[in-house]
């Protein structure tokens, strides 16, 4: 497969290109810094410099030939403003799906995250409401949209060695998972038919990943 994964810098990102690169598939990795390629190329990841904050969706398409599935992974980071949560982590999403619908690329992945299902807590701080509002956005337009969508909500982020045992579910509780166990399930997922047009939330538990996708996806 040739898969494109929007922020490709990104920490869960890193650990996707690799994993793809080791299997064997063809990775494009789209960053906005181009001092960033260099570490892609490292990775076995052919880097594309594109601020999708900027770029427009037709001329991106025109980038994406022989793509078979998009990640979106990208998302506006710590020390980012409500505008920016709003310009990334929902404008790129619909752009870069905009460009994969010209392309006819129909598999898409979207990294979300846990809080979406349910309306932002009265107390929230105004930023995280922010970014919640943005998530929430994006999969609501990926959702309306005639492509082959997964969405993964993952729980509290960590950079821990991967487990390799999820907890892979509609609704799970809060609970901490390592960037790499999000990118493997990711992994699993792009070759999971009976995953189009599900929406699944991921933790690490007990149960191996093969496993976990079989019984949230049965």
């Amino acid at each position: 497969m040739r898969i494109v994964i929007a922020g490709a810098h990104g920490k869960i990102a890193r650990h996707l290109g690799r994993g793809l690169v080791e299997r064997g598939d063809s990775v494009l990795g789209l960053v906005r810094n181009p001092d960033h390629a260099a570490d892609l190329r490292a990775d076995g990841v052919e880097p594309l410099v594109a601020d999708l904050e900027e770029v427009d969706a037709v001329d991106l398409a025109g980038s994406l030939s022989g793509v078979d599935a998009a990640v979106f992974a990208a998302g506006a980071g710590p020390g980012s403003g409500a505008a920016r949560k709003d310009t990334v982590d929902r404008a790129a999403s619909a752009l870069l799906a905009d460009a994969c619908e010209e392309a006819g690329v129909r598999r898409f992945l979207q990294v979300s995250a846990m809080g979406t299902t349910k309306p932002n807590p009265s107390d929230v701080d105004p930023v995280f409401g922010a970014y919640l509002d943005a998530k929430r956005a994006a999969e609501a337009d990926l959702r309306a949209r005639p492509l082959d969508w997964t969405i993964l909500r993952p729980g509290r982020l960590t950079d821990d060695p991967p487990t390799g045992r999820v907890t892979l579910a509609a609704e799970v509780d809060r609970a901490e998972v390592t960037r790499a166990d999000v990118a493997a399930v990711l992994i699993a997922l792009l070759d999971e038919p009976a995953s189009v047009r599900r929406e699944l939330a991921l933790v690490n538990g007990p149960t191996p990943i093969p496993d976990a996708l079989r019984q949230a996806l049965g």
